[in-house]
Parts: C-alpha cells; sequence; structure tokens
C-alpha cells in the first residue's frame, strides 16, 4: 500500500522518474487501473451534489472506458503516426504512465463541499491533462513536450468523438 500511495503522490507532483517507473513495471498495471478508479469515485462523490448518487457508478465506469481509449489512441497516434527515432512502447507503457496521471484527479473529491467544486474541477482537469502529457512523453520516450501534447489533443478529439457516438447510439448518458 505505501509504494501504492507514494508512487500516486509523485505522479500528483509530476515527477518524471515515477512515471519511468510504473512505464517499467509491468506489475504496476492493477495499480493504474486502481489510479483511475480511485480518480473517478473521487470525482463522483466531489459531484454527488449536482449529479447524484448513481454518478458515482456510471462515472467510474465511464472513466474505466475512456482511460482505456484514450490510452490506446495515443499509443497508435504516437508510436505509428508521430514517433520519434527513439520511440518503442506498448500498450501495457501507456496504461500504466496515463493511469498514474489520473493522480491529481483524487482532488476532485473536495468539489462535495458547496461552492468550490467548478474551482475544484477545473484545477483537477488542468492538472491531470498536464500530468498525461508527462506520461505520454515518458512512455514514447519523446525528447520534447509539444510531440506529446499534439498526441494528447489528437487522442483526445478522436476519444471525445467516440463517446459522443457511442452515446448517440445508446440513447445518451442515462438519466441519473
Amino acid at each position: 500500500m505505501t509504494t501504492f500511495l507514494n508512487r500516486m503522490i509523485h505522479a500528483a507532483k509530476l515527477d518524471v522518474h515515477l512515471y519511468e517507473e510504473v512505464e517499467a513495471d509491468k506489475g504496476a498495471m492493477s495499480q493504474a487501473m486502481g489510479v483511475v478508479v480511485l480518480s473517478s469515485i473521487a470525482a463522483g462523490v466531489g459531484s454527488i451534489g449536482t449529479i447524484g448518487i448513481s454518478g458515482i457508478l456510471f462515472g467510474t465506469l465511464i472513466s474505466l472506458g475512456g482511460w482505456y481509449i484514450w490510452a490506446y489512441l495515443t499509443y497508435l497516434i504516437g508510436t505509428k503516426l508521430l514517433p520519434e527515432p527513439q520511440t518503442e512502447a506498448d500498450l501495457g507503457q501507456l496504461l500504466r504512465t496515463t493511469g498514474f496521471s489520473s493522480s491529481p484527479g483524487l482532488i476532485r473529491i473536495l468539489g462535495i463541499i458547496p461552492g468550490v467544486g467548478t474551482v475544484v474541477f477545473a484545477v483537477a482537469s488542468i492538472w491531470m491533462l498536464v500530468a498525461m502529457v508527462i506520461a505520454v512523453r515518458q512512455a514514447l520516450d519523446y525528447t520534447g513536450t509539444l510531440r506529446a501534447v499534439g498526441v494528447c489533443a489528437i487522442g483526445w478529439i478522436i476519444q471525445f468523438l467516440i463517446m459522443v457516438v457511442l452515446f448517440s447510439l445508446l440513447g445518451g448518458p442515462p438519466s441519473i
């Protein structure tokens, strides 16, 4: 548990060495998934006042699916479309590093405090995006950050479009 907690703290601190560590640690996949689940639950609890308690389960499931889709897209875009000469990665490396990039999302639990939810969620979103860029840069062995920003942006847009199509096919998000 200490290693897991320390890893989450270092991921939230945007520690490049942590992202290198989890990239190389094939045993960290369950921890990465745990971070995504905890971050999603924190978001659900933090938004109880606006979406209700059933949003916790729905949000967790959507977050897990979104994490996988975005990591897969990032893998494809980063290794096939925009690789650097030294880029060498597999899907597991992207899943582990991007999973830990959800660590800052744990602060979303503070959204349950009346009047601060919007600010907390905005700060968490920006923080998580910065962590995602670092995670992608490290997993894809990029020498600079700009390419990682591009890969994340392209992946996010495609993921968003996939989610829009899925929700429209399923009749929209469930009423909560």
